[in-house]
């Protein structure tokens, strides 16, 4: 009886010890599965779930204020003035509007001294280009203008007596020179200090101008034809690297409006030619301001 009850106490010792044992492995198999991420045993997998980050709010568009219109001022019209000069007018007050419309490039030809339909027309345009009431009758406010734009008239200018050369530069009054006055727009042939012929010309533009000084006539070609640029030059004279003095068709059209690509212009064909006929190869040539 003795011995069973040993037995009995071995056997339940023995069986609360490997409960315990059991236990505790089963612990430490949940502790280790929930290390790896797996649920504990006997409860539901647990799903961690992040914070929603929060939208940010959207800001609203700042509204642009519409620029004002301004209304433009109205532009004041100008009326005509009382009529001083206008078509069928005569006398020398019209001889100083033409001559003044001539060295403006507004009419073209011989001062008239009669308001005629050209006289009309070239006023007219010259109001026009200035804002003015364009009706080619001459006013106040047109006549001012014209005079600030202009010099008085000589009387030459007004009766077409053409260029009024000025002083001979010193170096014309000795041997054969074609004296050229750029002040007065005229060519003189001198010779020994005797003025045997004069004639109106003009000269090259800004962007080439004809060039001063003392020169000496080296070619003569009475039907010379510009290789540069196709025009006909009539009885040139060359005098300086290619400028020349010759007959220009647009000079004797046209007038000062026009200029030349540096060499002197002469409009009078006929008077050229008798000028031609007389200088010689090596003559000098001075282009001076009088």
């Amino acid at each position: 009886m003795r011995a069973l009850r040993a037995l009995f106490l071995t056997v339940l010792v023995s069986a609360l010890l490997c409960g315990a044992a059991y236990g505790a492995g089963l612990a430490v198999k949940q502790y280790d599965a929930g290390r790896a991420g797996a649920a504990p045993v006997g409860h539901p997998a647990a799903v961690a779930t992040p914070p929603a980050s929060p939208l940010p709010s959207a800001r609203p568009t700042p509204s642009v204020a519409p620029t004002p219109t301004l209304a433009p001022e109205p532009t004041p019209t100008l009326t005509p003035g009382p009529t001083l000069l206008g078509p069928g007018a005569t006398g020398d007050e019209v001889r100083d509007l033409q001559a003044r419309l001539v060295a403006i490039y507004w009419l073209y030809g011989d001062v008239t001294g009669t308001y005629d339909a050209a006289t009309f027309e070239a006023v007219r345009g010259f109001q026009d280009k200035r804002g003015f009431p364009a009706t080619g009758d001459v006013d106040r406010r047109t006549l001012d203008r014209l005079h600030e734009m202009t010099l008085t008239p000589t009387h030459a200018a007004m009766y077409n007596l053409g260029n009024q050369p000025g002083a001979l530069d010193a170096r014309c009054k000795v041997g054969r020179v074609l004296c050229i006055d750029k002040t007065s727009q005229t060519l003189r042939w001198v010779v020994d200090g005797t003025v045997l012929q004069t004639l109106d010309v003009r000269f090259g533009a800004s962007y080439s101008p004809t060039r001063e000084g003392l020169f000496h006539v080296y070619v003569k070609d009475a039907d010379h034809v510009s290789h540069l640029y196709g025009s006909e030059m009539p009885y040139s004279m060359f005098f300086s690297r290619g400028q020349a003095v010759h007959y220009s068709s647009d000079f004797a059209a046209r007038g000062y409006a026009g200029a030349s690509h540096g060499c002197v212009n002469v409009r009078d064909h006929d008077g050229l030619a008798r000028l031609f006929a007389q200088v010689r190869v090596g003559d000098a040539v001075v282009v001076y301001w009088s």
